[in-house]
């Protein structure tokens, strides 16, 4: 809830401010004051109108830094979760592995081997025909031997 109030606050602190310094003068309009456009430029009159918008657009850029300063750390402090809380495989503690040295990469750990794989079975190819020994005749192609 009070978040909610807070960001609304927060944005109509910013509209307001936006339009305060819209309607103030630039420091470029007082060359044009002496030509006699000084005091018709202005909304509150020639010499408040700079005091109330300066001092408003002040105040409210206060407000809304302060907010969010606040804002900021009550979402890196204030949203913590309670410590009885289970968050399941996010509470647990990061397995701890050796440091590496400065300028290299640590080692990445093997996976452990949960079994042993077979090797895959290859397609059987037929036994090719007994090579003739030396002195014996090679039977020819297309003739079938006894």
């Amino acid at each position: 809830m009070l978040m909610l109030i807070l960001n609304v606050v927060y944005v109509l602190v910013a509209v307001a401010m936006i339009a305060l310094i819209l309607m103030q003068r630039g420091s470029g309009a007082a060359a044009g004051s002496g030509f006699g456009a000084g005091a018709s430029g202005t909304v509150f009159g020639a010499r408040g109108a700079s005091n109330f918008l300066s001092k408003s657009t002040k105040w409210l850029a206060v407000v809304f830094f302060g907010i969010s300063l606040f804002m900021a750390w009550y979402a890196s402090h204030g949203s913590r979760p309670a410590s009885g809380q289970d968050l399941g495989l996010m509470s647990a503690p990061a397995a701890s592995a050796p440091a590496a040295p400065a300028g290299e990469l640590p080692a990445v750990p093997k996976a452990p081997e949960t079994a042993v794989q077979q090797p895959v079975p290859q397609a059987t190819v037929p036994a090719q025909a007994e090579t003739p020994k030396s002195g014996e005749e090679k039977p020819s192609e297309g003739t079938q031997t006894r």
